[in-house]
């Protein structure tokens, strides 16, 4: 079951592409887009990942983003490295928090859905977008109009 909307976001720690432990509940105090998607490498995935990097679509004041997919931690530190992506990929190889959070994806077990998530300051979920066509992108203006609901 998909997590809900305000509800308290279940604390994590993931690994990074540089084999750094990164945890949820460390980021009180800042908006935390979680973003999961199926797979380095994979077309939309690159795609949208990169253009983050290269584009201001989600405000920085007060804001960490990250990447969560099954993907081992060099397979993201490659993929990071070679497309230039300027925020932490979190590898999720169990799918443990992808579970927890409800992103499996339902067709293709071993993978998430392409998925947003965002923990306001607090640690409330405020925000859940799930696309329902995997290679489709993400709707960033709701993400971004999401972000600015919260200052």
């Amino acid at each position: 079951m998909t997590i809900a909307i305000g509800t308290a976001a279940p604390d994590f720690t993931l690994k990074t592409q540089d084999d750094q432990e990164w945890k949820l509940s460390a980021q009180r105090g800042k908006n935390v887009v979680l973003m999961w998607y199926p797979l380095d490498w994979s077309p939309t995935c690159e795609k949208e990942l990169c253009r983050i990097s290269a584009e201001p679509v989600l405000p920085a004041k007060d804001t960490v983003a990250v990447g969560i997919s099954r993907d081992s931690t060099w397979s993201h530190k490659a993929f990071k490295s070679a497309r230039g992506i300027k925020y932490d990929l979190l590898a999720d190889p169990m799918l443990a928090v992808t579970k927890q959070f409800g992103m499996e994806h339902p067709k293709v077990p071993f993978i998430s859905q392409r998925a947003t998530v965002i923990v306001d300051k607090q640690g409330v979920v405020r925000f859940v977008q799930i696309q329902e066509k995997t290679p489709e992108a993400r709707d960033w203006a709701a993400v971004s109009d999401a972000l600015a609901k919260l200052g």
